[in-house]
Formats: structure tokens, C-alpha cells, sequence
């Protein structure tokens, strides 16, 4: 029997859209509830306490819209927030930091992992932890790039400005002689064609949320809740803290949908 109950989403900002694309690609039968707090974005540099609020305020929201799975499509949030939630809703939550590490151990051929993300998200540890506890001889490499969120977030990922930004801040990575790195933010995979550029052609870029979809795809088989109603079209519906005409723009573009619905929603105050 089909479960055609949505499967939620929810970011910072418009970053867990890299994590949806995915979705629909693999899992295209799939209902898609998806909300970014973009008002609030970036987490990276907030307090840790503060994520957790955020994250749970976005989690209770999309509770009540009958979701049967959540995604924690965002870095940030995963690193603080994802044990909390899992312990204590009784439907099945993902992070994007496992399944990027797990991607990151099988691609490399030297042991010599980079990881770059927000400052939460570095500062946490969580992507270190996760590769050492799995392959401990990991050299690893971790570098914040807090410039890159805004870039993405003002819709400038395909400019100059990004081109020089991306560089600057990725220059003492060049030096570690890496062959994986690890794209730990689900922004960054909007910024991929210059981290490519940027690091070299020879190093293998991980995207942790395109990995996530694998797990959701297990997870979706072994508490069978697939949805196997095949419609012509299937509901995408999106939510916005921050402005829907920005958060459109760049989510039509990014996932090639025309009639894209976004609505503001106001969670709260800080």
C-alpha cells in the first residue's frame, strides 16, 4: 500500500534544496514538504542553544503538516540538533553527517580527507568524530568558510565576486594535499563548479546531502513507507521565513521547476 504522506525537509536557508533535488531524482514518487528559516540564515555562527531552537521550531511546523520522515538537510543543524529530535519524535529523522563522512571513507584513496563548512559545523567536530570513528589513521583537514552561505543565500553562486571569494578561503586547503573533500553544507553544492576549479580536477568533492537521499531511500524501504502511487505529478511545496521571490528565483532555477509555490511563513522571533 502506498504511504503518500510527505517526506519534510528542513535548512537554514535555500541550501537543503541540493539535498531535494537528489530526492526527486531518486525518489521521484515522493510528496516533498520543504522549509527554509532564510530569515534567520546563516546558523553557522550562532549559538548552539539558538540552533536547537531554530531547528525545533521548523521541526514542529512541518509535525503538523502529517510528515512521515524528516530530513535535517543542514549541516549546522545535524551537528547539534539531530539526536535531540531523533530521541524524542516518534518518526524517522535523518542528518546529513553520516552519510557524507561514510562517502567521503569510501572514495578516498590516501586517507587524506578536507571537510569545509559553516563555523558550527566545524566547530562542532561532528564530520572529524564521524570519519576517525569509522577509519581512525583519517588525516583530516577542516576548514569554516563562513562567506560562502551569504553568497549562495543573495544568489550570487555563479559570480566574480564568488570565483575570488571561494579562492581566497580555500587557499590553505590547497596546500594538504587532499584527494576528498567534503562539501559540509548543503549551500556549497551551489558553489561546486569553483570548488572544483579551485581545489583541482584530481580531487573527489563530496556532496553530504545528495548522499542523505541513499539513506532516506533505505529508511523509506525498511519502515515501508514508499509512496508507490504513480502520479503525473507530485506535490513540491516550499516555505520561506525570508523573502518567497529570492528563495523562488533560486529554487527554480536549481531544481528547473516553472511553477514553482513558495509561501512566507513567520516562525517566531529570534
Amino acid at each position: 500500500m502506498a504511504n503518500e504522506r510527505p517526506i519534510g525537509f528542513i535548512d537554514s536557508g535555500v541550501g537543503g534544496l541540493t539535498v531535494v533535488k537528489e530526492a526527486m531524482r531518486q525518489l521521484p514518487n515522493e510528496e516533498i514538504l520543504y522549509l527554509g528559516d532564510t530569515a534567520r540564515c546563516p546558523y553557522g555562527p550562532r549559538p548552539a542553544e539558538q540552533v536547537i531552537e531554530f531547528t525545533w521550531q521548523m521541526t514542529r511546523f512541518l509535525l503538523k503538516k502529517n510528515i512521515k520522515l524528516l530530513v535535517i538537510a543542514c549541516n549546522t543543524a545535524t551537528a547539534v540538533a539531530l539526536e535531540e529530535i531523533k530521541q524524542t519524535i516518534d518518526i524517522p529523522v535523518i542528518g546529513v553527517i553520516q552519510p557524507g563522512s561514510r562517502a567521503a571513507l569510501k572514495a578516498s584513496e590516501t586517507g587524506r580527507v578536507g571537510v569545509i563548512g559553516t563555523l558550527g559545523t566545524v566547530k562542532s567536530g561532528s564530520y572529524e568524530n564521524e570519519l576517525r570513528k569509522k577509519a581512525p589513521e583519517t588525516y583530516v583537514s577542516s576548514l569554516a568558510c563562513p562567506k560562502f552561505v551569504p553568497i549562495v543565500e543573495s544568489n550570487q553562486f555563479n559570480s566574480s565576486v564568488a570565483k575570488k571569494i571561494v579562492s581566497h578561503t580555500l587557499a590553505p586547503l590547497k596546500r594538504e594535499k587532499l584527494d576528498t573533500l567534503i562539501m559540509g553544507c548543503t549551500h556549497y553544492p551551489l558553489l561546486r563548479p569553483i570548488i572544483q576549479n579551485v581545489m583541482g580536477q584530481e580531487v573527489i568533492l563530496i556532496d553530504s546531502g545528495a548522499e542523505t537521499i541513499n539513506d532516506v531511500s533505505t529508511l523509506l524501504d525498511y519502515f515501508n513507507l514508499n509512496n508507490y502511487q504513480h502520479a503525473a505529478t507530485k506535490s513540491r511545496i516550499f516555505y520561506t521565513t525570508g523573502s518567497p521571490k529570492m528563495f523562488k528565483d533560486i529554487a527554480s532555477e536549481w531544481l528547473n521547476i516553472r511553477d514553482l509555490a513558495v509561501t512566507h511563513i513567520d516562525l517566531g522571533g529570534e
